[in-house]
């Protein structure tokens, strides 16, 4: 399979602007429609139609599923619903109803009443009223069914018609005359069983499924536990209706990891660095907004709304040296103590109904680390005061000391609830890993630096003169 090089993706777009369909195909028709898709990310809009519609509607349709949202969604706008109709009836009707759901409401009914393919455009439609974030939402009807009572001859022959129509056969799904799902029949067992007089006596009974309204994370997650490639899906009466495959997992996942990522760095939207100016602004401002809210009210608190706070940092300057340290800390330890939560939750390792399990084991961990922590800060300051005057090195020790204690025990401890209350509440827990805990510990740690040093100044106040 051979790949194009810079030099001859240059020569691609001259050849296109000279409207050269047959140097054009010379140049593409070996290569993978991955690499195709790579191309295609490459050339603007009008100039990957003309790349397109040089294609072989199979390849076409698979350059498109290759492609991502943002990508394709360009590249429809421009081709007809005809040329879109010929390259669904190519595709799985998974990916042929994640594609058409990118259409608007009227180009939908358009595009499936000009699919020649009459079965394939009922599984589109059919597809269509689950759910995207369901297994109904991303399964497949293309699959190969075989009833129980069938003798081995029989099966073989009707593996042979469905096989026709199949790209990747992972198992033979064995079903009842109501067609509800039974058994699955693995290929090997043609070869090790050849004389068995019935499917039922050789297939593999009870197989692991889902149910089509059963949320994919939660479907992602028996994926990993038992190792699977393929997975049944059935109605709510047990009938089966489609397959999910591992392909399909694995793009969920990342687009799941993205999502996180994005959530985590305080992106409120799913974002592309070729996206505009104004869509990446209105992804990125909010959670800048809350940071500014956080930095003004720590402002506030410096500066005690005017009461005898506000002479803290007079009495005792070298607590100054100290503030971003203080909320720093806490959003680190903050953000580490959501981002486990969170990890734990989506790979299904740690149990809502368990959490407080959880957070008795953080209370323990913060504890440990907020007093080596503290320890390291406190000999910091045994041998490099922060004031000349002694008196008031170690009480801006002690202040300093203690507040950092207080903050990683609040911090862990706050940073864990979070994700699990979210969750509790149907809400994404990925928010909480991002600037939420960390403007949140920052408000909070100062509130904490501010009362411990108020409270040492009252309590020394003769002895700091």
């Amino acid at each position: 399979m051979k790949e194009l090089d810079e030099k001859n993706i240059a020569q691609l777009s001259d050849l296109i602007e000279a409207q050269d369909k047959e140097q054009v195909m010379a140049l593409i028709a070996d290569l993978h429609p991955a690499d195709i898709a790579e191309i295609v990310r490459d050339l603007d809009a009008e100039e990957a139609l003309f790349v397109m519609l040089l294609l072989d509607d199979e390849t076409a349709a698979d350059v498109l599923v290759e492609l991502d949202e943002d990508e394709r969604a360009d590249l429809l706008e421009l081709m007809p619903n005809e040329e879109i109709a010929k390259q669904l009836e190519q595709m799985d009707a998974d990916d042929a109803v994640d594609l058409i759901q990118e259409l608007d409401k009227e180009d939908q009914e358009d595009v499936i009443s000009h699919i020649d393919d009459v079965e394939q455009a009922g599984d589109i439609v059919d597809l269509m009223q689950y759910d995207e974030d369901t297994a109904g939402g991303h399964m497949s009807t293309e699959m190969i069914v075989v009833n129980e009572n069938l003798s081995m001859p029989d099966c073989i022959k009707a593996m042979r018609e469905q096989a026709e129509d199949m790209d990747e056969i992972y198992n033979i799904y064995v079903v009842d005359d109501d067609h509800r799902l039974k058994g699955i029949f693995p290929l090997k067992t043609t070869i090790t069983n050849p004389n068995a007089s019935k499917i039922k006596h050789v297939m593999e009974p009870d197989p692991i499924s889902v149910k089509t309204d059963t949320p994919i994370d939660d479907v992602a997650l028996d994926f990993e536990k038992y190792d699977l490639v393929a997975m049944p899906v059935v109605d709510g009466i047990g009938r089966l209706v489609g397959r999910i495959t591992v392909d399909d997992i694995i793009d969920q996942v990342r687009e799941q990891s993205e999502r996180d990522y994005q959530l985590a760095s305080g992106i409120s939207a799913d974002v592309e660095t070729d996206d505009n100016i104004f869509t990446q602004v209105k992804a990125r401002l909010p959670w800048l907004l809350i940071g500014l809210a956080g930095g003004i009210a720590n402002a506030f608190i410096l500066d005690g709304g005017g009461s005898t706070e506000a002479d803290l940092l007079q009495i005792l300057p070298g607590m100054a040296l100290f503030i971003p340290l203080i909320g720093g800390t806490g959003g680190n330890v903050g953000t580490q103590s959501s981002a486990i939560v969170v990890q734990g939750l989506a790979n299904g390792s740690l149990d809502i109904q368990h959490a407080g399990k959880h957070l008795f084991k953080e209370f323990g961990v913060a504890i440990l680390n907020a007093l080596i922590i503290s320890a390291c800060l406190f000999v910091y300051n045994w041998f490099f005061p922060a004031d000349d005057n002694e008196v008031k090195a170690q009480v801006t020790t002690m202040a300093v000391t203690l507040s950092l204690f207080g903050v990683i025990l609040f911090a862990s401890i706050f940073g864990s609830l979070v994700p699990i209350v979210l969750e509790k509440l149907k809400i994404d827990p990925a928010i909480a890993t991002g600037p939420f805990v960390t403007v949140t510990n920052d408000i909070v740690g100062m509130i904490i630096y501010m009362s411990i040093s108020t409270w040492l100044i009252t309590t020394f106040t003769s002895l700091l003169g």
